[in-house]
């Protein structure tokens, strides 16, 4: 038993003889020395700072040793010693100014302020003031600046200006109540009461110096008491109010005989000459300390130098010897250098060429359009005129011919603006299950000439209203069905919308257009999407078409986010799919509904005045044609100077002005013609190239764009919506 319990001495003992993290810590000391100040016990307070100091040095913590080294210069403040409490805090901004900005930093600089100021050094009191004010300020400390305008006017009024000092007092008195603001406020009106007691301005003094004893009584500043009750009694004195003199005096000499003897409390000379010549025999071990460890450093570093040499002659082998690789290496680099700028060359012609092709044939389909738009508009007319029946057949070629024409047009400026990165995507709401159902309708023609089964699957769980780009969706929908119902005879087309995926805002959307018809040969699979591309000679001589239709395609999946799938055995049948992702329309009307055709009353037509400033003969006789067949008065101008002062001194109900004129365009026309008249509508006639577009031509004033070749019925529509 005796045993047993030596044991359990020696265990115990061992435990508690442990160091303990958390119990010796530069948050325990800390603590110790915060409760130390609350019970007046500042050479505890001493101790443990100076103990905390240690251990935050030791585990290399700079900012807990900032904020420690603060601490004890504020106990040298709290104790007066204003020497030491500088050259405390000064190690503590120092110790601060490693990391960002902060309210801490700040602190120490309005501490150091201070302590200057209670040695009369103002100037150099301004500088640490300014430089706490100028951190506050970037950190945006709210219930600081009062503190500053306090110090500033004390400054004024140690350097007898007294205005200044009274302007910088009042701004802090006028700030509404605030708790943290009592003792300033208390401090500046207190300030004030002593500036109008030496002017001899008492009953003013007196407001002041009993509203800063009201504002004191809020707080625990005994100090500050103290200096208000002395000032209370010398102001009663020169009134010559005797009783209220004396009585402020003994309260005043009452409370300061407490201060002195709470002062004495606090620490007494001997214990404070004993801590700093204990702080000074700590500073002397601390360095012995660190020669010691100079030395094993300077020994260490020796052993480091013979290693540096051993290894310096190694390295030095080394690099002899990559030397002879650099050469090398340089010799293989000129040669690839040379090979690059052969590729470079190259890439450079193909570039050129690829754009080359590009204006050529954005050049031909321009030039092409203005003819084509005279060839359907003859056609256009003379159907119109009651042909004979003999004439007929030849009229429908001559418009059919027109029509895949323009067609063909089109495609191939399609593709040069993808090519060229010329195409724009549109954000616009539009119903999808509407826009599929108008694309079924107007391809059910087709499907009976072939005798197809055309079904339409669209999920109904598909949101109503979706924010994208219909257009570019239905030219590729349009493509694809197209297809199958021309590739497929007494067989069956089918189009899906799926749901795929949905969340709150966006929405997948899966499409799938699968036929029964011809199929496409397995080795031809990956080269249809390639342009002018039909899979052979022999379709496309059977079927027709451009072989642009798929390249199209293809190219405006990819622009829309999405990738296309082509499955498709010979004799069998095909089936293209892609996915698209849309985001969900908040609105129920859709967009593309407002821009649908208008249905115009042709009478209402009927004597308007429309110019027209067209420089093509041609185009001029079709158009002014088409116009006499509404009512239409039709005045024609061939260039836009003309056209110009035709309007200056005419009134018209409309202007179709052609883009392309001799002498200025019509872009610059209509640019001219909206500085003197806003209101007259101007339509822009034009066959669209590579480098315009509709938002560019709107931007000079133009009201609407109508596209050579056009559609008479919406050649009329649109002139309808505007006349």
């Amino acid at each position: 038993m005796k045993y047993f319990f030596a044991f359990i001495v020696f265990f115990y003992s061992s435990l508690y003889s442990q160091p303990n993290e958390e119990v010796d810590s530069t948050a325990y000391y800390s603590s110790i020395s915060n409760s130390s100040i609350q019970s007046n016990n500042y050479k505890e307070a001493l101790l443990s700072s100076q103990k905390a100091i240690r251990y935050a040095t030791k585990k290399k913590n700079i900012k807990d040793q900032a904020q420690q080294t603060f601490n004890l210069g504020k106990i040298y403040f709290d104790l007066e010693k204003y020497d030491d409490a500088i050259e405390t805090l000064l190690k503590s901004a120092a110790l601060f100014s490693n990391f960002e900005p902060s309210q801490e930093h700040s602190t120490t600089y309005y501490y150091i302020g201070l302590c200057y100021m209670q040695k009369e050094n103002y100037n150099k009191a301004s500088i640490y003031f300014a430089r706490a004010k100028s951190i506050n300020d970037k950190l945006k400390i709210p219930d600081v600046a009062e503190l500053f305008n306090l110090q500033k006017g004390l400054i004024y009024k140690s350097k007898n200006k007294l205005d200044l000092a009274l302007y910088s007092f009042k701004i802090i008195i006028a700030k509404p109540d605030n708790p943290n603001l009592i003792n300033t406020k208390a401090e500046a009106s207190y300030q004030i009461g002593k500036i109008e007691a030496s002017r001899n301005r008492n009953n003013l003094a007196l407001n002041y110096l009993n509203k800063a004893l009201e504002l004191n009584n809020k707080t625990k500043n005994l100090v500050q008491k103290s200096n208000i009750l002395l000032a209370l009694s010398d102001v009663y004195e020169k009134t010559l109010d005797k009783n209220n003199a004396y009585l402020y005096l003994k309260q005043h000499l009452n409370l300061k005989e407490s201060i002195t003897i709470l002062n004495n409390e606090r620490l007494g000379i001997d214990d404070y000459q004993k801590f700093k010549e204990s702080e000074k025999l700590k500073e002397i071990a601390q360095a012995n300390y660190e020669n010691k460890e100079q030395e094993k450093a300077n020994k260490f570093s020796k052993l480091i130098s013979i290693f540096a040499i051993a290894l310096i002659s190694i390295l030095s082998l080394l690099s002899l010897s990559l030397y002879k690789n650099n050469i090398i290496r340089n010799q293989s680099n000129l040669l690839l250098q040379e090979k690059n700028k052969e590729l470079e060359i190259a890439k450079d012609k193909a570039e050129k060429a690829s754009k080359a092709r590009s204006e050529f044939l954005s050049t031909v389909s321009h030039e092409l359009r203005t003819p084509l738009n005279a060839i359907n508009g003859i056609a256009h007319l003379l159907l119109e005129e009651n042909p004979q029946e003999n004439q007929m057949d030849y009229l429908s070629s001559l418009k059919f011919s027109g029509d895949y024409l323009t067609k063909f047009i089109n495609e191939i400026l399609e593709i040069n603006k993808i090519d060229s990165h010329k195409s724009e995507i549109e954000y616009i709401s539009f119903n999808l299950k509407k826009l599929l159902e108008d694309i079924k309708h107007s391809l059910k023609e087709l499907a009976l000439v072939n005798n197809n089964n055309f079904t339409l699957e669209v999920d109904q769980t598909i949101p109503n209203y979706l924010i994208g780009d219909p257009t570019k969706l239905s030219q590729i929908m349009l493509n694809l069905i197209n297809n199958a119902l021309k590739f497929t005879k007494n067989g069956n087309v089918t189009v899906i919308a799926k749901l795929k995926t949905v969340d709150d805002k966006k929405a997948t959307l899966y499409f799938e257009i699968t036929d029964t018809g011809i199929g496409i040969p397995e080795d031809k699979l990956a080269s249809v999407f390639d342009s002018f591309s039909q899979g052979s000679i022999e379709v496309n001589r059977k079927y027709g078409g451009t072989g642009l239709g798929l390249t199209i395609v293809k190219k405006l999946i990819k622009i829309l986010g999405g990738h296309i799938k082509l499955k498709s055995t010979l004799g069998e049948g095909s089936s293209f799919s892609f996915d698209l992702e849309f985001e969900i329309s908040p609105q129920q009307e859709s967009q593309m509904e407002k821009k649908s055709i208008i249905k115009y009353d042709s009478t209402k037509l009927i004597n308007k005045k429309i110019l027209l400033v067209e420089d093509n003969k041609i185009n001029q006789m079709i158009t002014k044609k088409m116009l006499d067949k509404k009512g239409i008065i039709c005045e024609i101008i061939d260039n836009g100077e003309d056209a110009i002062d035709v309007l200056k001194h005419n009134t018209f109900d409309l202007v179709l002005m052609d883009v392309h004129l001799p002498g200025i365009n019509g872009t610059i026309a209509t640019e001219t013609i909206r500085t003197f008249d806003c209101t007259t509508p101007i339509i822009a006639l034009t066959a669209i190239s590579l480098h315009e577009n509709r938002d560019m031509l709107l931007s000079f004033g133009m009201n609407e764009v109508i596209t050579k070749p056009f559609v008479p019925e919406e050649f009329y529509s649109v002139i309808a919506g505007y006349i």
